[in-house]
């Protein structure tokens, strides 16, 4: 039992502390008629915001408000509770500062800054009555804030859903979901047919299935995109389907982690959706994890199968998610867990296509893989899950008259009770001749507590590296520390390299990647989550009339691709043409000339410095070469990408170098361009992470 606890603030029911507030569009949503007799049910849950996961408050589970934060030690406690999940609000982690959160019967998590920077969540469930709240911060910057929490006893959860819905018997499987009364609604996509037009979501789905509207989250499907842009899906569903061009976003339930995804734009490795599908991943503190999406990569239906979700497979796989719930094909199919590149793995994403909602079949090929566990294409039906904080059962619930059911069960991938540890380090950078050291930690995770040894490999010729001490214990639910000291021989060539630090406790093994840079310490660097110093329009002569350049949080767009990214390199903030998505994506491109952003003055060091940075430069098969998006010092050109004819070129983040050698010595300024300077076109970009050094 944790010593000295008090009760902070309790007995007070918030549903504010998990962000339940009755959403701006409610009361213009569409009421069931006569089709259906379903009853509205209470509001639940805020829509999904950027930067906060939302919680959904869990039957039979009591939500209360607090108010904690500073650098000391406090406990929170409910009395009579047997679990409790902490609300954490702009939880941003610096360096190597932890948030380390402990029950009082049992459970243990750290938070660092894998986190998320300013991001709100509720964590997984600790044991006991109380919860030790123990900041590590030693960088000023670093904050959280502990607002609520939830607590009770343990209690199942009850998640249901499918895909292609209305649909002839949309009424009928809108009956199903009335009867199970589930925490939250998911869908699969296509919805509302034939084009998800405003008009078909008003009709029969909000006569059916607008009744969960409350507590559904949805995701589209291809028809939604026989509408430009999907504008009926995001009419009617308004922020509760995320960010309008984007339609992806997360939320938790219990002890699950559920993430709606976008199968209709781009899925690619470094596309703006996979990038923050990993971040998202990463940052979650649930042991269980569930997506969805629209189209499957695993068919044995009438379409083939989805190949380009695949990075989004691999995402999940590599970050051990539990299930992958799609649509698209009107039947239903339960696979195998298995790896995105159909291997069975122990420890792969289970498929379970449900495709039941209520229009008509499609068929089923004869072939059956050996990955395929189930398949039924004549029946309509829900997909009922329920939920625990280690595992789940699924149902396939037909309709009334059918008869065909599939169910099962299994553990969530990381709910793991078996001790093991983590291993983490920061990144280094070491000069020529010179020394340079950065931390390692041991964390361990659930309960472990033993001795481990450490070593590095994987330097480069010229530079060397040693640990020490070379072998740590951490105390259970604890961290040990350790320093990697890098040292570089006189004339070693500059560049970037990774090392791999090793730790081996008995028959456990855990590697993390330290990205080291050799060379002088950069001269300037700049993130843009603050204000450096960077001028618009610094020599009075820009001609663009939109999307000028600013330093602030961009909005994703999308037309035929995603055009400006909604997600930077790192932190939040990035220098970017326009960064409001406004009424559609050409409402902030860059319009009518040139615009341009100027950095403060820089010294240049003796030698060859090199300016690095990361760029992302879009453009609609409007575009030419007369469009572009180039980098200057003083006024010479170090970079420069041109538009192309006739050519759709989709945003991504790209990393880019200059040899400064040239200017080596003087004090210079770096200036952005970007320049629609043809006709009308639409012209994306965005900097971030810049960096100068030798």
């Amino acid at each position: 039992m944790i010593p000295h606890r008090h009760r902070l603030i309790a007995g007070t029911t918030c549903l504010l502390l998990l962000g339940v507030t009755a959403p701006a569009e409610a009361a213009a949503i569409p009421q069931p008629r006569s089709q259906v007799q379903i009853p509205q049910p209470r509001l639940q849950i805020q829509i999904p915001q950027a930067g906060v996961v939302p919680q959904i408050p869990q039957p039979g589970a009591e939500t209360h408000d607090t108010n904690l934060s500073g650098p000391s030690p406090q406990n929170v406690c409910e009395e009579g509770a047997t679990w409790m999940r902490l609300r954490i609000e702009g939880l941003d982690l610096r360096d190597t500062d932890t948030l380390t959160l402990t029950g009082s019967t049992s459970g243990r998590l750290t938070l660092t800054r894998a986190h998320g920077r300013d991001r709100t969540l509720t964590t997984r469930s600790l044991r006991g009555d109380c919860v030790r709240v123990t900041p590590d911060l030693k960088n000023p910057a670093s904050r959280y804030a502990v607002t609520g929490y939830e607590s009770g006893a343990t209690a199942d959860v009850v998640v249901a859903g499918a895909g292609d819905i209305c649909g002839s018997q949309c009424s009928e499987t809108a009956r199903l979901i009335t009867a199970m009364n589930p925490a939250a609604v998911f869908t699969t996509g296509d919805n509302a047919y034939d084009s998800g037009t405003l008009s078909e979501y008003r009709g029969d789905y909000a006569r059916t299935w607008g009744s969960f509207f409350t507590k559904t989250y949805p995701t589209p499907g291809n028809h939604e995109y026989n509408t430009s842009g999907a504008a009926g899906y995001f009419d009617y569903f308004g922020a509760r389907a995320g960010a309008r061009g984007q339609g992806y976003y997360s939320w938790d339930v219990g002890d699950w982690h559920f993430v709606a995804l976008n199968s209709n734009i781009s899925m690619s490795a470094g596309s703006a959706q996979e990038q923050w599908l990993r971040r998202d991943l990463a940052a979650t503190t649930k042991p269980c994890t569930a997506a969805y999406l629209h189209h499957p990569l695993y068919n044995v239906g009438n379409h083939s199968p989805s190949t380009g979700t695949r990075p989004l497979w691999k995402a999940l796989y590599d970050h051990k998610a539990d299930l992958l719930l799609a649509g698209h094909d009107h039947n239903y199919q339960r696979w195998a867990p298995q790896d995105h590149q159909g291997a069975a793995k122990a420890d792969g994403v289970r498929e379970i296509l449900v495709g039941t909602g209520g229009r008509s079949f499609y068929g089923l090929s004869g072939s059956n893989p050996a990955n395929l566990q189930a398949k039924n294409a004549n029946t309509h039906g829900v997909l009922k899950l329920t939920l625990s904080s280690t595992g789940y059962r699924f149902d396939f619930v037909p309709i009334a008259g059918r008869t065909f059911t599939d169910s099962g069960s299994a553990t969530c991938h990381r709910a793991s009770t078996s001790p093991d540890f983590g291993v983490s380090a920061d990144p280094v950078t070491v000069a020529p001749g010179a020394s340079a050291t950065a931390a390692v930690r041991v964390s361990s995770l659930n309960g472990f507590a033993s001795a481990t040894q450490l070593t590095v490999s994987g330097q480069p010729s010229g530079v060397t590296a040693s640990i020490s001490p070379s072998s740590v214990t951490p105390p259970a639910g604890g961290t040990a520390d350790a320093a990697l000291t890098v040292t570089a021989a006189p004339g070693t060539p500059a560049g970037t390299h990774s090392l791999t630090v090793t730790g081996t406790s008995g028959a456990l093994t855990r590697t993390a990647a330290v990205a080291l840079r050799v060379g002088t310490p950069a001269v300037f660097a700049d993130d843009f989550e603050s204000d450096r110093g960077w001028t618009v329009n610094a020599a009075g002569a820009d001609t663009a009339t939109t999307g000028r350049w600013q330093r602030g949080d961009p909005e994703e767009t999308a037309e035929e691709g995603v055009k400006q990214l909604g997600a930077t390199v790192s932190g939040v903030n990035a220098l970017v043409t326009g960064r409001l998505a406004g009424s559609g994506p050409g409402a902030h491109d860059v319009d009518g000339g040139v615009t341009s952003m100027r950095s403060p003055e820089v010294t240049l060091p003796a030698g060859a410095p090199t300016l690095t940075f990361s760029y992302a430069f879009a453009h609609r098969d409007n575009a030419g070469p007369e469009d572009f998006f180039r980098v200057k010092v003083g006024t010479s050109v170090v970079f420069e990408r041109k538009g192309t004819s006739g050519a759709d070129l989709d945003g991504a983040w790209t990393t880019a170098s200059a040899d400064l050698s040239a200017f080596a010595g003087q004090t210079v300024r770096i200036t952005v361009e970007a320049g629609d300077m043809g006709g009308a076109s639409l012209v994306e970009a965005a900097v971030d992470d810049v960096s100068i050094g030798s």
